[in-house]
C-alpha cells in the first residue's frame, strides 16, 4: 500500500522532526528550494507549500533576501491566572529570561459591536471605552490586548481612561473599587485561531500562525459585566498557567 500522505506534508513533517531533534538548530538556514526539490523529487509549488506549513506552525521564519531560518520557539513566559494574579487583561507575570515587561496603551471612545455588547450585557451601539494594549519585552511587542468598558458606568469618573488618571495601572478591581463598584468574579474563555495580518506583523509571526486568545469578562456583586477584554499571544511562545485553590 502506497504512502497516502501528500508530498508537501511529508517534507514539512521531516523538517519539523529535524528541528525538534536538533538537527536543524534555531537560527540555522532551512535547505533552499532547489535543495528540497532535489532531495524529495518535488516541484517548486510543493516545496513552497511545505515551507508555508512550517512558517504557519511557528517553526520557521523568512528573512528578506536571505532565505528561511529555524525560528526560536522557546516560551517567552507565562500568563498566570489565579485569584491573586493581576486582574488586568494583560496579566503577563514572568518571561523566560526574567526580562521585565512594559506596556503601552491608547484609549478611544467608540460604540459596542454586537459581540462586545453581548459580553457586556448592553445594546449594540452603546458607547464604550476601548483600550488597546501592547505588552513589550526588550521593546518588542509580545502580547496584544483590547479592553472594553461601558461608558454608562465610568464616564465622568476618575477611571474613565484605564491608562490615565490617579488610578491608572491598578487593574480592573482596583480601578472600579475607586468608584464604589466591587468586582467579585471574572469569567475566562480560552481558544485559538489564526493570526490576522496586523497581529502577525506586530507579534513577529506569519499571518495564519496559531495564536492563543483569552476572552475575560469582569462582573460586579450584582452580576453586571463591567469590563471585557481579549488577549492575543503567540501560541508557540506563551503558556497559560492556572492556579486553583480548593476549599472544603
Amino acid at each position: 500500500m502506497g504512502d497516502a500522505m501528500p508530498v508537501y506534508q511529508r517534507i514539512a513533517d521531516d523538517l519539523r522532526r529535524q528541528i525538534d531533534e536538533g538537527a536543524l538548530a534555531v537560527g540555522e538556514r532551512i535547505p533552499s528550494r532547489s535543495e528540497l526539490k532535489l532531495a524529495y523529487e518535488a516541484s517548486d509549488q510543493t516545496v513552497d507549500r511545505a515551507v508555508r506549513v512550517l512558517k504557519a506552525a511557528g517553526y520557521a521564519e523568512g528573512q528578506f533576501g536571505r532565505g528561511v531560518f529555524v525560528a526560536d520557539r522557546a516560551p517567552l513566559g507565562t500568563l498566570l491566572r489565579s485569584t491573586g494574579a493581576v486582574d488586568s487583561p494583560f496579566a503577563a507575570r514572568i518571561t523566560a529570561d526574567g526580562t521585565a515587561l512594559t506596556w503601552e496603551a491608547t484609549s478611544t471612545t467608540t460604540t459596542a459591536t454586537r459581540r462586545v455588547a453581548e459580553r457586556l450585557g448592553i445594546d449594540p451601539g452603546d458607547r464604550v471605552m476601548c483600550t488597546h494594549y501592547e505588552y513589550l519585552a526588550n521593546r518588542q511587542p509580545v502580547q496584544l490586548a483590547t479592553s472594553w468598558e461601558p461608558l454608562a458606568i465610568t464616564e465622568g469618573t476618575d477611571v474613565a481612561f484605564p491608562e490615565r488618571g490617579p488610578y491608572a495601572r491598578r487593574g480592573v478591581r482596583g480601578r472600579f473599587a475607586a468608584i464604589g463598584i466591587r468586582v467579585v468574579r471574572a469569567d475566562e474563555l480560552v481558544g485559538s485561531r489564526p493570526a490576522t495580518s496586523p497581529e502577525a506583523e506586530t507579534l513577529g509571526c506569519s499571518p495564519g500562525q496559531c495564536v492563543t486568545v483569552v476572552e475575560r469578562t469582569h462582573y460586579d456583586a450584582e452580576d453586571r459585566a463591567v469590563e471585557t477584554s481579549e488577549v492575543v499571544v503567540r501560541a508557540d511562545r506563551w503558556r497559560l498557567e492556572y492556579g486553583l485553590t480548593f476549599t472544603s
